[in-house]
């Protein structure tokens, strides 16, 4: 099967660092809250405060370097179990689950309109006809919400898609109707006009009856696992160092992200020379300028674990030295999601305790997550990502119009400190309410003007959730054990909103499902931005992946990498790697008091 780059997956669609032994004023480092032991000969660890024990296979031997394990491999690295780069051989009775190129799964049932793999939905009105109805957000209008929160959430929730989940649209032609006289893509009255849509990539062994259903491929790792920073296989990681042998990150001039001067697989939307892009662990860091920003920090912060566990193993090898960096940027990357971006997002406390791991969790990506429910970060964008100084002030430059923003990166951040007034500006302005409204820049000019690479993210995302047979809103609140909504006054306590449903949908069991879910009242009183039926399936898919991780690092790291770990906020990332100081907030996802 040949294998496409898709253009986005914005939520729903990485010169050495310069470091010195101690502290610089530029980074904020402070040693001393930086410096964990990480000896060679470390002891069996002992339980932590939460009594969770490392995670050991007795069928592991530690005197290999690598280990088979059925269709999977375990790799040993200095004595120590790590993971490996395509998410293989994690579970060891399981070991192809969550692995490159395995399954999204699926909550419920899939609901293709003919049971095998025919779009779903095929009497319902066009996703362009929907989302005229209930995603038209007026120009220059703002919906802030209620949560004081801030444009990181959706930032980092982008970033941490880019982690999980990539399956690719470049298969059947499927392009979605245009209304007759729309303003934006039909303008001359034709009646003809239509938005791209490729259908997604699928197992070629599915979808051949209705016993065995059309199912889609997660094209990278579904673990929680840094691959976004360090891809899902060796030959994108050896792009990216500065040497097959090397622990280090290849940066460019100003320790930004390297060039695709190889010319490997990367996400070019229309740039004619990939060359000029970015290159970074996943083929998407030059979608928009936020991103490249993430992709470019977490670089930085690898290479300055890198020579921090050079300065304290001196002894270790370049493959020791790199996974110990590598363990220490997943554990942030685990941490910040769980304990900063999904309690800013669904309320603090929302999963169950964390109780070790658990082999019979399926931690794979679900469908339902993926392609529907994990999208309601496109309605909380704004039109604008805002560059601040030091004094909070708009740099000279100025601010970044979302349509401006798209594969435009190289140009943006195009020395060493232009980052920093991005993240500066992330962590100064409310994101938008998530609803089912978004702004211009996405529904109308994703990608360029409509009739030349413009499209409709929301037409989009409800055509994708129709290509992947989801089942519909009410049938999917039925499989979370939700009650059925009998009335669009069930859905939403909008009265307009609930006039739109009724004007696309002739009944509420033919919602589709990301329409639906965002149009649900947040459930404000439990500090969540979403609905109930949003939430359960975040909290079902965010709980999956911790559980069912093996490596996770509240049950894998030692005690002083945990504590290390637990010290850490992305806020501190941003910090010690950037010329960003106390100016920014220690809470990046909520705004300043």
């Amino acid at each position: 099967m040949v294998r496409g780059m898709s253009k986005l997956s914005l939520l729903g669609s990485a010169a050495v660092l310069l470091m010195m032994s101690g502290a610089t004023a530029e980074s904020g480092l402070q040693e001393t809250d930086e410096q964990i032991s990480m000896q060679p000969n470390m002891k069996e660890r002992s339980p932590s405060s939460q009594n969770i024990e490392r995670q050991a296979d007795p069928k592991l031997s530690q005197q290999t370097h690598t280990l088979e394990i059925d269709s999977g491999v375990s790799l040993i690295v200095g004595g120590r179990e790590v993971r490996t780069l395509d998410g293989s051989g994690n579970n060891v009775d399981h070991p192809e689950w969550g692995s490159a190129f395995s399954h999204l799964v699926r909550m419920g049932f899939p609901d293709y309109s003919d049971g095998v793999s025919a779009m779903a939905g095929a009497l319902r009105a066009s996703a362009r006809e929907v989302s005229n109805a209930v995603s038209n957000q007026p120009p220059g209008v703002t919906i802030p919400n209620p949560m004081n929160a801030t444009d990181f959430v959706w930032q980092w929730g982008q970033f941490l898609d880019h982690d999980i989940g990539l399956t690719d649209g470049l298969h059947e032609q499927a392009d979605i109707l245009v209304p007759f006289g729309d303003p934006w893509f039909d303008p001359n009255n034709t009646g003809m006009a239509t938005i791209p849509f490729n259908r997604a990539l699928y197992d070629d062994d599915t979808g051949t009856h209705t016993e065995n259903p059309r199912e889609q491929e997660n094209e990278i790792t579904a673990w929680i696992d840094g691959s976004m920073v360090y891809g899902s296989s060796r030959e994108r990681l050896d792009v990216l160092k500065v040497g097959p042998n090397s622990a280090h990150f290849e940066l460019s001039y100003g320790q930004l992200l390297p060039f695709n001067v190889q010319n490997i697989a990367n996400a070019n939307g229309f740039v004619s020379d990939p060359t000029t892009l970015f290159v970074a662990g996943d083929v998407r860091a030059n979608e928009q300028v936020g991103l490249a920003a993430m992709h470019t920090l977490f670089a930085r912060e690898h290479n300055r674990l890198v020579l921090r566990h050079k300065r304290l193993n001196p002894e270790h090898g370049p493959r020791e030295v790199f996974e110990g960096a590598r363990r220490l940027t997943i554990g942030q990357i685990q941490h910040i999601t769980y304990t900063e971006f999904l309690p800013a997002l669904i309320g603090p406390d929302a999963l169950p305790p964390y109780e070790g791991y658990k082999p019979d969790v399926h931690p794979g990506l679900y469908n339902e997550f993926s392609s529907a429910a994990y999208r309601m970060g496109h309605s909380m964008i704004n039109t604008h990502i805002l560059r601040l100084n030091k004094s909070g002030g708009e740099i000279k430059e100025g601010h970044l119009s979302l349509r401006e923003a798209f594969f435009t990166a190289p140009s943006v951040i195009n020395r060493k400190k232009a980052i920093d007034p991005i993240f500066r500006g992330l962590a100064s302005q409310p994101h938008q309410r998530i609803d089912t409204m978004i702004v211009d820049d996405l529904r109308n000019f994703l990608f360029g003007q409509p009739g030349q690479g413009g499209l409709d993210l929301a037409s989009i995302n409800i055509q994708r959730g129709r290509d992947h047979g989801l089942p519909c809103y009410n049938d999917m609140r039925e499989i979370m054990g939700l009650p059925r909504a009998t009335s669009f006054a069930d859905v939403t306590s909008n009265l307009a909103l609930q006039t739109a449903l009724a004007s696309v949908y002739p009944t509420v069991d033919d919602i589709d499902l990301w329409v639906g879910g965002l149009a649900e009242d947040p459930m404000i009183e439990v500090g969540s931005q979403v609905g109930p039926l949003l939430r359960e399936i975040i909290i079902k898919q965010f709980t999956a992946l911790r559980d069912g991780d093996r490596f996770w690092y509240e049950s894998y790291l030692e005690p002083e990498e945990l504590q290390f770990v637990r010290r850490r906020t992305l806020a501190k990332v941003i910090r010690t790697n950037t010329g960003v100081g106390h100016e920014l907030q220690d809470d990046v996802f909520h705004m300043p008091e």
